[in-house]
């Protein structure tokens, strides 16, 4: 099933994006873990909208309530399911695009697959607002994650050509992670980049970026060799953010411009321990952690909603026309997908760590 993840931790999404609601199951959470849900709330508030003017104006409550699998705040057994409720919707602004295919949309795609029958208001299940039931479970996971030492920090690469300083991919720690609504290493290219989402924003565009993550602490010998390896894992939940299309782990692509020589990761003994000096491997290898931390880059697409007129087919008078997006929408979903691609690789080290 397409919408289910997991071998020990199996985490199911469900909803859509107008629908009555959206929710998520996680079944696998061993008992007797402890969960703070204000702290999942306050993950969840990273990915709301309607805070800034470089963010969607749907501002929703994203107020889990929780059906079962815990009691009081200490995990059962039992599935652990949350629902959220859908209560800012205008599917009214989705009627007007009478058949309108949406450049780079799901919309021609969804209508082959699903005989036309698919959700159209919002994106249905092709919308972003999924990725509020996989924060959730995210947010419980990196919990279960810390409460084994591990920790997981993240900030915005780049938006469009505007660069932030990478991870020393040896050395990330909480002294070198400011949290924020707009977290970057380089306080002034921060500001620089949010000028130029300002400005997109008011020319009716969109533009995307990269997110850089890092878990620390992992133990040495997570992961299965061949198909459940970590990046195969990781890989397969981020691509479940929709407007991922991309993801390196380490060096990335940037090792092709190097020799054996230069990527390799030297070993060496910190007392007992086994490090290496450097890390182009992003901790892993041969698809299993090695220690070191595990650090990757997501890069994300610009928002194909924009408004701005153009070139289509309307599907239903097989017609070619002109026409423009309306309802709300993000000119840069970087910032609000940042907390998702923590979520998504956190669902699938912590599977990954009950594997183990």
């Amino acid at each position: 099933m397409s919408s289910m993840f997991g071998s020990k931790l199996k985490v199911q999404i469900f909803g859509q994006s107008h629908a009555k609601g959206l929710g998520v199951v996680m079944d696998g959470i061993p008992a007797g873990l402890k969960i703070d849900l204000e702290e999942v709330q306050r993950f969840l508030d990273r990915r709301a909208g309607g805070k800034n003017a470089y963010s969607t104006a749907r501002k929703e409550a994203d107020t889990p309530t929780i059906l079962s699998g815990l009691v009081g705040d200490t995990t059962c057994g039992a599935p652990l399911c949350a629902i959220f409720e859908n209560a800012n919707t205008r599917s009214g602004d989705y009627d007007k695009l009478q058949g309108n295919l949406r450049p780079s949309h799901a919309d021609y795609a969804a209508w082959v697959k699903y005989n036309g029958f698919q959700d159209k208001s919002g994106g249905g299940q092709f919308s972003g607002r999924l990725t509020l039931p996989l924060c959730f479970a995210g947010a419980v996971c990196i919990q279960l994650l810390r409460q084994q030492g591990i920790n997981v920090y993240s900030h915005i690469l780049s938006i469009g050509e505007i660069q932030d300083e990478k991870y020393d991919l040896v050395n990330i720690n909480s002294k070198t992670y400011e949290p924020g609504e707009f977290p970057t290493l380089s306080s002034e290219v921060g500001v620089r980049m949010v000028d130029f989402m300002t400005q997109v924003a008011k020319e009716g565009d969109s533009v995307g970026g990269i997110v850089e993550c890092a878990f620390t602490g992992m133990p040495v010998g997570v992961g299965e060799p061949i198909y459940d390896n970590v990046e195969s894992c990781i890989s397969h939940v981020m691509f479940g953010v929709p407007a991922v299309k991309g993801i390196e782990f380490g060096m990335g692509f940037d090792g092709v411009k190097q020799r054996g020589s230069q990527c390799n990761d030297a070993f060496y003994l910190d007392g007992d321990t086994v490090k290496t000096k450097t890390n182009n491997s992003g901790g892993i290898q041969g698809g299993i952690t090695n220690g070191m931390p595990v650090v990757f880059r997501v890069a994300l697409k610009p928002t194909p909603s924009i408004y701005k007129a153009q070139d289509t087919v309307n599907f239903r008078d097989k017609k070619e026309v002109n026409f423009q997006i309306e309802g709300r929408h993000d000119p840069c979903i970087v910032p609000r997908a940042l907390p998702c691609v923590e979520a998504a690789a956190a669902v699938a080290l912590y599977d990954l760590l009950l594997q183990k």
